[in-house]
């Protein structure tokens, strides 16, 4: 647990990087207050001190190939989405891996790979969960916090405790079989959870807006869409808004 740092990811590949055999799977890094907290393309992340959890962990995926990375992105999403579900409905991810309460951001994960051949040699998940900031003061369009939708303060520490157990939980699970099987069990409760998972909804690519069903996520993160027409359209990260 640090008083104060720039960012986790940063401190924690720091950490690896001058330590490295010494620094253990689930090693994790605590900031209760971050002067820089790193969002996705170089975006920042607003946090109040000491009232949200801001934090990274590493992991060594050697055992997953650098294409199917995805997973973890998959996994970290959803042990957190599991998890504030215990305390709120209306809990959703938005892909790839943003946390949505109904309309509003209540979560923000960035996931730095490190590949070692084809393989993952090394993970390290930064992530930001408002939890109890009753005002937020950025230029964020839409963020929220646990405090304002159930109107208490919560436990940050308990909170944080049990997303590590579910992290863990998923990630053995994946360790342990060889096979698909793990990874196919955890990309359909991802489907199952993710924003605006029925119905047709709104969305915008390079060519203008459009209207869309979802219909499925490849292993590669792609996302799979249906227009009103029955065509199929795949998109990757930043290729295609809500």
């Amino acid at each position: 647990i640090l008083p104060e740092t720039d960012s986790t990811n940063n401190y924690l590949t720091q950490l690896c990087n001058e330590q490295q055999s010494a620094v253990r799977e689930f090693t994790t890094v605590i900031a209760e207050r971050q002067t820089a907290g790193k969002g996705q393309r170089g975006n920042s992340w607003e946090s109040e001190d000491c009232r949200n959890i801001t934090f990274s962990f590493v992991l060594y995926p050697t055992f997953i190939e650098a294409r199917r990375q995805f997973i973890l992105s998959q996994i970290v999403s959803l042990s957190i989405k599991e998890e504030l579900d215990q305390w709120t409905e209306g809990i959703s991810i938005k892909w790839p891996n943003d946390i949505y309460w109904n309309e509003k951001k209540i979560c923000g994960i960035l996931i730095e790979n490190d590949l070692s051949g084809h393989h993952i040699g090394r993970s390290i998940s930064g992530i930001g969960v408002n939890i109890n900031q009753d005002v937020f003061r950025s230029n964020a369009p839409n963020p929220i916090s646990l405090k304002q939708i159930t109107g208490k303060d919560h436990d940050r520490y308990l909170i944080l405790a049990n997303i590590m157990k579910r992290v863990k939980e998923y990630y053995t699970l994946l360790q342990a079989d060889p096979s698909n099987n793990a990874a196919d069990i955890i990309t359909e409760r991802y489907v199952r959870s993710l924003f605006r998972r029925n119905g047709f909804h709104r969305y915008a690519d390079a060519d203008g807006e459009f209207l869309a069903c979802l219909l499925r996520v490849e292993p590669d993160g792609r996302f799979i869409l249906k227009d009103q027409t029955g065509k199929e359209r795949g998109y990757l990260f930043k290729e295609v808004q809500y």
